[in-house]
């Protein structure tokens, strides 16, 4: 029996093993029958051309079989194909090779789930709008898997992720999910796959920054561009396989990594149209591979790298110090190796720019006579890291100001070489360390730092020649008494600004020397020359009182004098003539907080720098105060009536908009942002996407004067346009009582879009992509100019239910196809819109008008069609309220081939804005306006009448004064333009669609 037994249990070992191989083995019967269900779901299957009853014996390009029957290759690659495909398709368990890719596919994407022999899988370029679960699981065999350009896949409930099953494909090489609705942060198991070599994520939502594991991977080819992703590029720094990295069009920020240009093998780098900053690693010119370096669009500075002339690149020179190679001046290379020691602050980093830093560095203040640094201050800007010695190299310092940071390290004893030096205050950090010795003639705060040695005494003595070695002073006895007339020990001292009035005291009088107040943790040394000086602090308090009273007394009188004369800014800030000269140099800032407290104080700076302190303020609010843009929320209350509803000049898709008005009567439209569509993002992170908008300065822009972060309060306050938008004159101008556009107004209007639209796409100092042009964000002024609005708005918007598709579902006409479709923005889909905006102001139809016909609705599809039949059809779109002449015929044409050519389906057909610049202009300038102009109301003046459009445009334009914010390019965009082409075909040249 035992015998008996034992057989049957290696009978049935026997067996099972039987059962696996041919479990492995695969069943062609099988395989045949999903075959079947495969060609049953391709709705136009006749272009397979599977007849034969046997599907090995198909066209053995598309079904190829191994000798036992199994079908191991799929290839329908190309063949426009429809339908759906069975989810049987993973029951193909001999499958190697499967390539459904360049087809029409819908519904759900097949699941190869199992599939453990799989290699290749080209599941990209179709129109597939879901995943199943647990799609890729075992996968142990796949080298390259291809989903890209999938746009719709799971998009009804919000995208998908890259599934963490991946992990365990170790065989994987390349990964293609470009376009594919991805959503989430970048998975980190992406970057130990040591097989993975090319990962390809565009064109995404993905967010988010890049994995620290990325730091040791072998990836080669690495695509993350056009998303939202942010945060630091510096683990790319340390791939040194790298020969491909793009990852432009993001938010990313900081330096970039210096280790790039140790990636021997890298020969494409596009990191543009980010928020980068700092200098560039000098050795990527050098590297043997490169052929192209994209830099555009960032905060770049310090020396530009000598590339090679084969090298393609593209950057801001004014960002930089010069050309390739060009050295930076002692000061500018001073001040960047202090931004780098100090942790490249993005709020101070954006400004740190170019080869001037008395231009508009943020924190920098300069003598200007001799254009030397004589300040620096940088009080609460989050700077971290060390104080970099380099700053010794500023020999026309005289104050420098960084209290308030989360700094490390000790104070630099190369600052006690300082010539010049007055003061010190790095109060309020993380230092460490010994004392400098500084001399004694400078004040040096550092309270706030507990791990820093004691307070030297105050030396008496005369201060050093410049140049001579400091004067050594030996450290206070801790808990001896603080100097006599100094607040308590602990205290915090009043700041002060270098170069202003010292504060009245608490008491009332002339206030005290800033030396005699020093607080323990403040060295405040004075020279004596004779025992008389222990006199000196009560000498300089009498004299400082006198001075005090007459400096008041001497302001007030002023002001009354000049009271219309004063520039009283939105925000709080008064500008004062410092001397007679009228120089802008000479003039005096004052900023205010309105919020006006105990804590908070009027500061003065000079040269138009700006600063202020707090006792209690985030650093965030510290920073918007600072801002010569920041306006106090209870102002703005005040000139909008408290936002009342009479104020109300419309609502938008970010907020309501109320017409304010100042105490002299100049008028103001506030822009009060739904606190839904605002992201909870820092004040900081606000301010400098804001400060970005400001300097975005145009004729044909609407100019943002300022703002207001106040809780979650979120205000922008643009210039009044008192002619309302383009909409209201063209589709309720009867309710309006206005009268209609005439075809020369329209003309005149167009053009100016098409100008404040280039100049967004390809002058400004960084791209920009309005997104949603429309005649609403489009204004006009008395003299009916227009100007474009809501420029850039969508920056301010988080991702997610405020998303720009989101937002701009309410205005479909004007979408592209391709972004209404992949959800894809490029400066081409502004192309479309402002085509569409050209037949809107030819027909004085709406872009989606429901009161017409299904057939008619859409403008965009009714005009081609009409203006391809014939003339007496295109007469027909035309709006009847423009008196058409023969000449008016003329120009409507060519407009109507222009906005047909904007229009067109694919985004590489369209023309960019400087071929529309460069067709309307000609039109315009052959347009005299004449007297009847007036009588219909077109608000321009009689003097201009008699001028031709160019003549009208100069004198316009030195009534407005220029407002271009470059000076490589002024007002007008005819100097950038080519003579007009004689054919559209031949000014197609942009095909980037950036």
């Amino acid at each position: 029996m035992g015998g008996m037994a034992g057989g049957r249990v290696r009978c049935g070992i026997v067996l099972v093993a039987v059962f696996f191989v041919v479990l492995a083995a695969g069943d062609p019967a099988g395989d045949m029958k999903v075959l079947e269900a495969f060609k049953a779901g391709v709705t136009n299957s006749g272009r397979l051309g599977w007849t034969d009853p046997d599907p090995c014996a198909w066209n053995a390009k598309m079904v190829k079989c191994d000798s036992a029957g199994n079908v191991v290759q799929l290839r329908v690659r190309q063949l426009g194909l429809t339908g759906q495909v069975t989810p049987d398709l993973n029951k193909l368990s001999s499958l190697q090779y499967l390539e459904l890719n360049y087809n029409f596919f819908t519904g759900a994407m097949p699941s190869l789930a199992g599939l453990s022999m799989l290699q290749y899988a080209f599941l990209d370029d179709n129109n597939f709008t879901s995943t199943p679960a647990g799609c890729f699981d075992g996968l142990s065999s796949i080298l390259e898997l291809h989903v890209e350009n999938n746009p719709n896949l799971n998009k009804a409930v919000g995208g998908w992720s890259i599934p963490a099953s991946l992990e365990n494909a170790g065989t994987l090489t390349v990964l293609s999910v470009t376009n594919a609705s991805i959503t989430g942060p970048l998975p980190a198991f992406l970057g130990t796959m040591p097989s993975l070599k090319t990962l390809e994520a565009s064109y995404n939502n993905i967010v988010g920054g890049i994995p620290e594991s990325f730091r040791s991977s072998n990836i080669q080819v690495l695509k993350l561009n056009n998303q939202g992703m942010n945060g630091s590029i510096d683990p790319v720094g340390e791939m040194l396989s790298l020969q491909i990295l793009w990852v432009h069009v993001n938010n990313f920020y900081g330096p970039v990594p210096s280790g790039l240009d140790s990636a021997a093998g890298l020969t494409s780098l596009r990191i543009n149209d980010n928020n980068l900053v700092g200098r560039l690693p000098l050795g990527v010119a050098n590297l043997p591979a490169l052929t192209e370096f994209l830099m555009l669009h960032n905060h770049l500075s310090g020396e530009l790298p000598a590339f090679k002339s084969a090298v393609t690149t593209n950057y801001d020179p004014a960002s930089f110090c010069g050309g390739g190679g060009v050295k930076c001046s002692s000061s500018v290379s001073s001040l960047l190796d202090f931004l780098a020691s100090v942790g490249y602050p993005q709020q101070v980093a954006v400004s740190w720019v170019g080869s001037d830093p008395c231009a508009s560095w943020i924190g920098v203040a300069c003598d200007p006579a001799s254009g030397e640094v004589v300040s620096i201050i940088l009080q609460s800007y989050g700077l971290t890291g060390t104080i970099s010695p380099s700053l010794a190299n500023l020999t026309s310092l005289k104050s420098l100001v960084l209290s308030k940071n989360a700094l490390n390290g000790p104070v630099p004893s190369e600052l006690a070489t300082l010539p010049l030096l007055k003061s010190v205050d790095v109060s309020n950090n993380n230092l460490t360390g010994p004392l400098p010795l500084f001399s004694s003639s400078v004040s040096f705060n550092y309270v706030g730092n507990p791990f820093m040695t004691a307070a030297p005494a105050p030396v008496v003595g005369t201060p050093p020649v410049a140049g001579s070695p400091p004067v050594a002073v030996s450290p206070s006895v801790a808990g001896s008494p603080p100097v006599s007339g100094s607040p308590p020990v602990g205290a915090t001292p009043t700041p002060t600004v270098p170069g202003t009035p010292s504060a009245p005291s608490p008491v009332g009088g002339a206030a005290p020397d800033a030396s005699a107040l020093a607080p323990s943790g403040t060295i405040a040394v004075q020279s004596s020359k004779s025992k008389a000086a222990g006199m000196v602090p009560v000498i300089s308090g009498v004299l400082g009182g006198m001075v005090a009273v007459l400096v008041a007394a001497l302001l007030v009188f002023i002001l009354c004098k000049r009271k219309k004369k004063n520039l009283h800014g939105l925000n709080g800030i008064s500008i004062f003539p410092r001397g007679e000269s009228g120089s802008e140099r000479d003039l005096v800032k004052v900023m205010t907080n309105s919020n006006s407290s105990a804590s908070h104080q009027a500061t003065v700076s000079s040269y138009g720098t700006t600063s202020g302190s707090s006792s209690s303020p985030s650093n965030d609010q510290q920073a918007m105060e600072q801002s010569n843009m920041f306006m106090s929320i209870e102002v703005l209350r005040a000139v909008t009536n408290n936002f009342s509803e009479e104020n109300i000049l419309g609502r938008g898709g970010f907020g309501v908009v109320y017409r304010g008005e100042l105490e002299d009567g100049t008028q103001i439209a506030v822009k009060r942002m739904e606190s839904a569509v605002v992201s909870n993002k820092g004040l900081s992170e606000f301010q400098s996407e804001i400060h970005v908008l400001t300097k975005v300065k145009h004729r044909h822009l609407v100019g943002l004067l300022g703002y207001c972060a106040n809780g979650n309060e979120r205000l922008l306050v643009y210039e009044y346009m008192p002619q309302g938008t383009l909409a209201q004159h063209l589709f309720d101008y009867k309710q309006l009582q206005e009268k209609p556009l005439t075809w020369m107004m329209r003309l005149s209007i167009a053009l100016d879009v098409a100008r404040g639209l280039e100049y967004l796409h390809n002058l400004a100092q960084r791209s920009f992509i309005h997104r949603d042009l429309k005649p609403s964000n489009i204004l006009l002024t008395d003299d009916f100019r227009a100007k474009v609005s809501d420029f850039g708005l969508v920056k301010l918007a988080p991702e997610g239910k405020y998303s720009v598709e989101t937002r701009l579902a309410g205005t479909f006409g004007y979408l592209a196809p391709e972004y209404a479709v992949t959800g894809r923005v490029t400066t081409k889909a502004d192309v479309f819109s402002f085509g569409v905006v050209l037949m809107e102001l030819m027909t004085g139809r709406r872009a989606l008008d429901e009161t017409q016909s299904e057939e008619n609705m859409h403008l965009v599809t009714w005009f081609q069609r009409l203006m391809h039949a014939n003339k007496d059809n295109f007469r027909s779109t035309i709006d009847p309220t423009i008196d058409v002449d023969d000449e008016t015929f003329r120009t409507l044409c060519i407009v109507a081939e222009l906005a047909g050519h904007c229009t067109s389906r694919e985004p590489y057909s369209r023309p960019d804005m400087s071929h529309a610049v460069s067709v309307l202009t000609p039109l315009v300038e052959h347009w005299k306006p004449t007297d009847h102009r007036h009588d219909e109301g077109s608000g321009f003046g009689d003097h201009d009448l008699e001028l031709s459009l160019p003549q009208a445009l100069k004198r316009w334009q030195e009534y407005e004064g220029d407002t271009t914010m470059t000076h490589r390019f002024d007002d007008s965009t005819k100097s950038s333009i080519p003579v007009r082409p004689v054919g559209f075909a031949d000014s197609f040249t942009s095909t980037d669609g950036r």
